[in-house]
């Protein structure tokens, strides 16, 4: 405690001088600024070392040797009391029996921007600050450098025996700290399991430890080496499946390292850590390794809650080199620095590349021949010459290695391709890719050996380019990542999964684009993920700094940029859901059950720590309704009601009006129409064409429906193409409807840009009898500049008030229906007309109170079915319906006692559970040849199919026919059963395109041969046999389960056919 001593017994010139002189320095790599310290030691310390260097007041050696002292002291510093304990009970634990510094040891050092230190802790553990921790006299590794604090602190957790999760940037160094609870464990004689999302990054995981330890072993289903080692790599599937089968090597197990636990929150692979979570026993301790996260301490009160041990939280935003970020604007001339390594958003640089983008962003220069490609149903620039000037810019300046972030596998090989006039290797280099390629290539066949994609790639490497995608072969996949360790590539141009825990930092990061199309929408990249893809700048111990480079196509706005830049990073929520496999395997687990699972998931955990704030909330609505005062409310309140009346018919009417039998025939070039699309105005604009939309109408419940004539047309059955004043910062996607999303109508005040968008017929809010002259082409500016103008003297002419057409006269519409809907907003109109408030000099005033008293107590409602949710246990109905279903299979006895079926069912972890039980119970495997069967079998793995089912030939078509009854019997009685699905889009999820590719695979085909009988990229078709190689898997465990010896060897047999030649070829780290 002599530290807190010195804290209180000091000079107040200490903080002065900090304050005074010291606020502009960058302390570059070490700890922190000088700034940060005075902040953090505001009792100010006395320390005589340092305070002869501040004394002296030299800037060489402020600059120099006294950034390395305080580096040291503040290094110290973090060893003493700076736990804080979060304010909050951890679970259902009281407050009183949560550890808080304030109360026993003085000051709460909190140390921003270093690190921040919490605990989790259980009802009535004696906890003992990390201050007072002695570390061992022989630690279980030591280090060849010193540590930083955030590593010194998680470490002395590990040596406490106690949990930690460990949130740092990517670089940090968080390796260290699931080294030392590796060391720790084998020294005891214990075993120690590391745990990664991904395949990819387990092989790699493993070569690192096994050169470090040795003893390592790894597991990932298709891969087991050394299953005896004491330090076991796997991926986080292969725990789960231990822990249902309730392997005897956990027994041994005292630590679990979890990787990248941050992919916890993706949707469909999330809610595998969390039943691997709940389901380890309490004795074993975590280490868990994140990206930073704003919501770690929630996450370590959900492990202290489920397993009643302490659990750490070390948090640092730190960057051991800091970054500097950039905006190079689409054909600028150079880059402008837009944040600082100080983090320090410059405002007027930013203005200024904006400026230096061209006033249209659709117009291209004379020297700017850029092609451009459909994707996604969005247009993308190749690039040149922005992506060949801005490479040649970092080579020049030395900011290489870089890597390039291009959001698609063909958009990414596309910017490559751009790099053909540059050679980044000199001669010597030329023969290290030649030998490490050679040797990386040497265990395939001379076949494989021409793929096109092999051949194809050389060139590129030879001049340090490299690709990174999903799309390419893992063996390339591995030597580009090889040849990038080696700095034999300079550039590499890589999708966003490159991003996910490969440990491969550059200088450099580029972003070819700041948008990215997320299967629905483009939308601007979240800070969460510009955090994470950004974090690859900057080589710890080589680069004084990180450089990010943001290539900008489209203006941003500036709060834009600034929240993707210097926004939080994603929060960990939970991707919680129920599985029937779960369902099944809890069911069967002795001591567990279904409930067990859904009481202690980190998603009922967040809904039920939501609940305080929730009340609170509601509190302060009731409080804030029970303050309007509003005379005459009776009065009020009727006009409201009419009002609201009055709109829900309108919107009626207007989808009358929209009826393609009465709108289309109007809907001529040049015709004034008024368009409102989700909710926001965007006046008048002018018909360009009509076309139909491009997507059929399907039934949601699959069935066939007769329709008349009438409703054989629909509003969404038509696009029309409008010539609007939008926003000319907008973002234009297309949607697969043809329509457009990201579109904003031009801020007040500024003057826009005319742009033809695409509509749907539900986006009309009116048309006019006025059409307006439009030149045959309006491709170019100028001429919808020509239309717009024309439409602006009509509106001009008119006041604003251009004439409508006339639902009965002009348009036609003679339905009864439609007559005594008229009638009605006319009587609603009068009454509205004869309500007193309408002569009211108060009445704009008094609706909008009242509106407002009523969005508060529509928000009350809300809030009161959230709470009542929170308080229920989350999912119970959706469990009790599954719980049908699987009765009703006959998986479930009555008693919930697991039957056959659903045995057979715990064993299959790869494709759909059901279907797949289902068919191999009703024989449906019996008399098919191995080869068949691996056919079948890849339509449980394929992800996204685009075959048509009628182009199959009858060998595979019916089996699939089989396989879409079966699946179409259990959606509805799933439905029956009173669960929510889509059975149109369950049905549909069981594809057929790699049905011949597996087939001809499985007799002998060579890959490239295979490769020729479809457009699925080669590295998608490798990843979707692996797939298919872990469904056989499961099969084999089914058929065992059932004792049918046949089936067990007839997918063997299909097993080992498909396993062969590149497909399978074995990983360049094992």
């Amino acid at each position: 405690m002599k530290v807190l001593e010195n804290l209180k017994n000091v000079s107040s010139k200490f903080v002065g001088f900090c304050q005074t002189n010291l606020l502009d320095l960058h302390v570059g790599e070490s700890y922190a600024s000088f700034a940060l310290i005075s902040d953090i030691l505001k009792e100010n310390v006395d320390i005589p070392e340092l305070g002869t260097y501040l004394q002296e007041g030299n800037k060489a050696v402020r600059t120099t040797t006294i950034i390395g002292e305080m580096s040291e002291v503040i290094g110290q510093l973090l060893m003493v009391p700076m736990q804080h304990v979060n304010g909050g009970p951890c679970g259902g634990c009281p407050k009183e029996n949560t550890y808080d510094p304030d109360d026993q040891a003085g000051p709460n050092m909190l140390i921003d921007g270093i690190v921040r230190h919490q605990v989790a802790l259980p009802h009535g553990y004696n906890y003992i600050p990390i201050s007072e921790h002695v570390p061992p006299a022989t630690p279980a590794r030591v280090y060849p450098f010193s540590l930083d604090p955030f590593q010194k602190v998680a470490i002395a957790s590990i040596q406490r025996s106690e949990s930690v999760l460990v949130s740092a940037h990517t670089s940090a160094g968080k390796t260290v700290v699931a080294e030392y609870a590796i060391a720790q464990a084998l020294s005891a004689n214990q075993r120690v399991i590391y745990t990664s999302p991904i395949k990819a990054l387990s092989n790699q995981k493993y070569r690192e430890l096994q050169e470090e330890f040795g003893d390592v072993g790894l597991l990932t289903g298709d891969v087991s080496i050394n299953p005896s080692a004491g330090c076991l790599v796997m991926t986080t599937e292969i725990l789960r499946s231990m822990l249902y089968r309730g392997s005897e090597i956990l027994r041994e197990v005292s630590w679990v390292i979890f990787d990248e636990i941050h992919y916890m929150r993706d949707k469909a692979r999330g809610v595998v850590w969390e039943e691997t979570l709940i389901l380890l026993p309490h004795q074993v301790h975590y280490a868990f390794l994140s990206a930073t996260i704003p919501n770690a301490m929630e996450f370590a009160e959900w492990v202290c809650t489920i397993h009643e041990q302490p659990c750490h939280v070390v948090y640092t935003d730190y960057r051991p080199t800091p970054l500097q970020h950039y905006i190079f604007p689409n054909g600028a001339s150079g880059i402008y620095m837009v944040v600082d390594e100080k983090g320090v958003f410059r405002e007027d640089n930013f203005q200024a590349a904006l400026a230096d983008m061209p006033k249209d962003n659709e117009k291209e220069s004379s020297d700017r021949k850029s092609r451009k490609t459909k994707k996604n149903g969005r247009e993308i620039t190749d690039g040149p010459p922005d992506i060949y000037r801005i490479v040649k810019m970092i080579m020049q300046r030395n900011y290489n290695p870089v890597i390039i972030f291009a959001f698609g596998k063909k958009e990414c090989e596309l910017l490559a391709l751009q790099m053909s006039q540059l050679d980044l290797n000199d001669d010597n280099e030329h023969q290290l890719v030649d030998q490490i390629f050679t040797n990386a290539i040497n265990g395939l066949n001379e076949d494989d050996k021409q793929l096109p994609q092999i051949e194809h790639i050389l060139p590129l490497l030879h001049r340090g380019i490299g690709i990174h995608h999903s799309g390419l072969l893992p063996l390339l996949k591995e030597v580009i990542e090889i040849l990038f360790q080696e700095g034999l590539i300079k550039v590499l141009f890589a999708t966003e999964t490159f991003a996910m825990g490969l440990n491969m930092p550059a200088k450099t990061v580029v972003f070819s684009q700041v948008s990215k199309w997320d299967g629905k929408n483009l939308r601007y990249l979240t800070s969460g993920e510009y955090i994470q893809m950004s974090g690859r700048a900057g080589r710890r111990g080589l680069d004084e700094r990180g450089i990010v480079i943001m290539m900008a196509h489209d203006k941003v706005e500036p709060s834009v940029m600034k929240n993707m830049i210097m926004g939080d990073a994603d929060p960990l929520i939970s991707a919680f859901h129920l599985k029937y496999n779960m369902i099944l395997n809890m069911t069967r687990l002795e001591g567990m059950s279904p409930e067990h699972m859904l009481r202690n998931s980190f998603y009922q955990f967040q809904n039920t720590t939501s609940l305080p704030n929730l009340e609170v909330e509601y509190k302060c609505l009731e409080e804030e309704r029970d303050c309007i005062v509003i005379p005459n409310e009776e009065v009020v309140s009727e006009y409201y009601e009419l009002r609201q009346q009055l709109e829900i018919h309108s919107r009626d009417m207007r989808d009358v009006l929209n009826h393609p039998v009465y709108s289309v025939q109007f809907l001529h070039v040049g015709r004034l129409v008024r368009i409102e699309m989700d909710g926001t105005d965007f006046g008048w604009g002018a018909v360009v064409s009509v076309s139909r939309a491009k997507v059929l109408n399907v039934k949601k419940d699959g069935k066939d429906s007769r329709r008349t004539p009438k409703e054989s047309l629909r509003s969404t059955d038509f696009v029309i193409d409008v010539l609007l004043n939008c926003d000319s910062s907008s973002i234009v996607a297309k949607n697969p409807d043809g329509t457009t999303t990201g579109v904003k109508p031009p801020r007040e005040g500024e003057k826009g840009t005319p742009m033809v968008i695409p509509v749907l017929l539900t986006a009309l809010n009116g048309i006019s009898t006025v059409r307006v002259f439009s030149p045959k082409d309006i491709t170019s500016l100028e001429a919808r500049r020509e239309m717009y103008r024309n439409l602006q003297e009509v509106l001009e002419r008119f006041d604003n008030n251009v004439p409508l057409l006339d639902p009965v006269l002009d348009m036609g519409i003679k339905d009864a229906g439609f007559a005594k809907l008229m009638e009605r907003i006319e009587t609603l109109e009068s009454r509205l007309i004869n309500n007193p408030l309408n002569k009211s000099p108060r009445l704009t005033e008094l609706y909008e109170l009242y509106s407002r008293k009523m969005t508060i107590q529509q928000k009350l409602r809300a809030l009161r079915k959230k709470i009542q949710f929170a308080h229920s246990l989350i999912q119970q109905d959706e469990l009790k319906s599954r719980k049908r279903v699987l009765r009703r299979l006959g998986y479930l006895t009555s008693a919930d006692v697991v039957d056959i079926k659903g045995r057979v069912a715990c064993e299959i972890n790869a494709g759909d559970e059901l279907v797949l039980t289902e068919l191999l119970m009703n024989r449906f495997f019996n008399d098919m040849s191995p080869e068949l069967t691996a056919a079948v079998m890849s339509c449980f793995v394929v992800e996204v199919g685009e075959l048509d089912p009628g182009s199959l030939r009858e060998e595979f078509a019916a089996p699939y026919r089989v396989i879409k009854e079966t699946a179409t019997r259990i959606a509805e009685i799933t439905v029956e059963c009173k669960l929510q699905i889509d059975i149109t889009e369950y049905i549909s999820k069981f594809h057929c395109d790699l049905m011949e590719v597996v087939y001809l695979w499985t007799q002998g085909a060579k890959f490239y041969q295979i490769c020729q009988k479809t457009d699925i990229f080669e590295g998608s078709i490798i990843r979707h046999f692996r797939n298919l190689e872990e469904a056989l898997r499961s099969m084999v465990s089914a058929a065992k389960c059932i004792g049918n010896t046949q089936l067990e060897s007839k997918f063997s047999e299909a097993l080992t056919k498909i396993r062969r030649d590149i497909v399978f070829a074995a990983s360049l780290y094992l």
